[in-house]
């Protein structure tokens, strides 16, 4: 199956996507691309739930119920411009009669987008900065995540509006180890590097590397503590940044799932996993059977070895830096749910 970026005049050509702003379909444009299925090539069958809109481009797609062609559309035409079978889970099975160049996007990214195109009085060029050149990729990489999903288009439209752009060379220090935390930041240009001093290593061990679209600084303004790491621009850019209050109204709030201990158990008997973000020697002393330990403050640089499919039951000893850590994981996709109160509360 191979796979062509999209150009703006061919999205305005299906619904709903030509009610989308201009600057807006452009930042959908660079994030969907134009795939294509040989002969006889299934795009998917009946019953499947995967949350995807498709949209025929060129050639015959049939589609299939018990085995008969009850449908063919052919791209071009007016039935092509709209969603093939959008009904979840699907009722019928589509299948390439010729080749057939299809585009397909994340459905509930692209009722995120609809919604929140509709609901604001702006476009995308109105919160990019005249120096940035790629400043409405970072908000589309945002609106992409699963954990804006969960968010209030209302919401959404107003943090975007009231982040504010600052511009930073090369070494410049954003954020510092051991201090208050004040902003929630977006990298929108340019390269960062997240450090931690320790004991043995004042110059700071490097836990992640921040690229456009990455975010940073959640965990001291969800935890009221001190800021756990150094953020340091390794290339000149800017970042997008957002109040501790308004932080904590219009995005923590809604992207936390709180559960009790009866809740938790039934997610770890589901299969779930207990993730513990205390400190080795606190998780030593006592911890749930089972769980892994993941202290806070290494999230980032052990996020990768987490399973996407698993449930995560994410705690500590109060709930504070479990919902820092389960914020994390929300964010970049995983299921995480916090346990209300701690380990402390049972």
């Amino acid at each position: 199956m191979s796979t062509e970026q999209l150009n703006v005049d061919l999205l305005k050509g299906f619904s709903p996507l030509d009610g989308l702003k201009r600057d807006n379909l452009a930042a959908l444009a660079r994030k969907v691309q134009l795939r294509e299925l040989s002969p006889g090539q299934i795009l998917f069958k009946e019953g499947d739930t995967e949350k995807r809109t498709f949209y025929v481009a060129s050639g015959i797609l049939e589609l299939i119920d018990q085995g008969k062609v009850v449908e063919t559309i052919h791209g071009g035409t007016d039935p092509a411009k709209n969603p093939v079978a959008p009904v979840f889970p699907r009722r019928v099975s589509a299948r390439a009669r010729d080749r057939v160049k299809f585009i397909s996007i994340d459905s509930d990214l692209l009722d995120v987008m609809l919604t929140w195109d509709q609901t604001g009085t702006y476009e995308v060029s109105e919160l990019q900065g005249k120096s940035d050149d790629s400043g409405d990729d970072w908000m589309t990489m945002l609106l992409q995540t699963k954990a804006f999903h969960k968010i209030p288009p209302a919401n959404i439209q107003a943090i975007f509006m009231r982040m504010q752009q600052i511009n930073y060379k090369s070494g410049d220090v954003i954020l510092k180890q051991g201090s208050e935390g004040d902003y929630f930041y977006v990298l929108t240009r340019g390269a960062a590097v997240v450090t931690r001093e320790t004991p043995l290593s004042k110059e700071g061990i490097k836990l992640a590397e921040l690229q456009v679209g990455d975010t940073f600084g959640e965990e001291a303004l969800i935890s009221d503590a001190k800021r756990n790491a150094t953020v340091t621009m390794s290339a000149e850019g800017s970042v997008m940044r957002l109040g501790k209050d308004d932080f904590k109204t219009l995005l923590n709030e809604p992207m936390l799932d709180w559960v009790d201990t009866d809740q938790a158990q039934q997610i770890i008997q589901g299969g779930g996993q207990w993730l513990d973000v205390r400190l080795p020697s606190e998780f030593e002393n006592h911890h749930h059977d089972g769980a892994i330990n993941i202290p806070l403050y290494f999230m980032r640089l052990k996020i990768s070895t987490l399973d996407h499919d698993k449930k995560y039951v994410v705690c500590c000893d109060t709930g504070r830096r479990s919902s820092a850590g389960a914020y994390i994981l929300n964010e970049r996709g995983y299921q995480a749910y916090v346990l209300s109160g701690g380990v402390n509360k049972e």
